[in-house]
């Protein structure tokens, strides 16, 4: 993969949230915040903890109802519910891995194709001509993406024994499964090494030169400026600044952002109190779903405790 090829986004919203607000009681997470993401643009979603971005990509996904606001995704109006948002071409991964960890590769992204696949239930119990057809397309597809992340080789091991990096790849991979227009990555190098980081960089061009417009989430800003054809930064729920890299790193009220240094026109403390009370507030309800989730369906993997090949993450 060439981190040196460039593509010229085009004018051609593939994103547009508006006014987006995401409330939780009487707490705001979100405050009116515009995005726009254009065909064959990568663009960077940066601030500091508790800023608001995760609950922006909820919003965005179908995962939270925005309690004001919009968001649209080549001009029609999304419906808030994740999997509509997926049939209609946007795919996300989080921030935490959530592999089926006792299905193996191959498997995990058969389960990203099941949006594409066109056979019911009937079908599949008959097993007609038509469902094996369908069968043999999703799994080609899937062996097409194992090939592109570089996991082809591991297509029969278990996710759970991939070392970290490659867990971030299947990931991805499974995303790209129901075929987006637009990719969504929440922290993709959260406890990378530099190396898997560099391999996650030239992964994202690759998959921004495949004609997908992607969408990111990252603290690491040396990995962000690198990537990005535009940034744009939330403090306490509010969008501060958007524009080119360059632009966005000389801004003086990024920097007071990042080292907590009060800037003229910042929100104040009340402000930033409630957008992380409303983050802590919906962490907790995630996490309670995410347990019943583990009870029901063979728990996907969320936390990383050895680097080493083979080892149960």
């Amino acid at each position: 993969m060439n981190t040196m090829t460039t593509t010229t986004a085009t004018t051609t919203a593939v994103l547009d949230a508006s006014g987006v607000t995401m409330r939780f009681g009487g707490l705001t997470a979100v405050r009116n915040v515009d995005l726009t993401v254009n065909a064959g643009e990568i663009v960077g979603l940066i601030g500091p903890n508790g800023a608001g971005k995760t609950t922006f990509f909820n919003c965005l996904t179908g995962l939270y109802i925005p309690t004001e606001g919009k968001v649209s995704y080549k001009g029609t109006v999304l419906p808030p519910k994740p999997h509509l948002v997926t049939q209609a071409g946007i795919a996300r991964t989080f921030q935490n891995i959530r592999l089926f960890s006792n299905m193996t590769v191959l498997e995990n992204v058969l389960v990203g194709r099941h949006t594409r696949t066109k056979e019911g239930l009937f079908s599949a119990l008959l097993r007609g001509p038509g469902f094996k057809k369908a069968e043999q397309a999703s799994h080609a597809r899937a062996m097409e993406l194992l090939e592109f992340t570089g996991l082809a080789h591991k297509a029969k091991h278990l996710a759970r024994n991939l070392p970290y990096g490659e867990q971030r790849k299947l990931e991805i991979a499974r995303a790209l499964a129901s075929d987006p227009g637009l990719l969504l990555l929440d922290e993709p190098t959260a406890g990378m090494n530099p190396q898997e980081t560099r391999a996650a960089e030239e992964l994202v061009f690759a998959i921004r030169d495949m004609g997908i417009a992607v969408l990111v989430i990252e603290h690491d800003m040396r990995f962000i400026f690198n990537l990005s054809d535009r940034v744009a930064c939330l403090v306490q729920g509010e969008k501060l600044v958007e524009g080119t890299p360059q632009v966005v790193q000389a801004d003086e009220r990024v920097v007071a952002a990042y080292l907590g240094t009060p800037f003229e026109g910042a929100p104040g403390a009340e402000e930033a109190a409630e957008v992380q009370a409303a983050e802590d507030h919906a962490a907790e309800d995630h996490a309670a779903e995410d347990q019943t989730t583990e009870d029901d369906a063979d728990a996907p993997s969320t936390t990383r405790t050895n680097r080493t090949e083979g080892d149960t993450p």
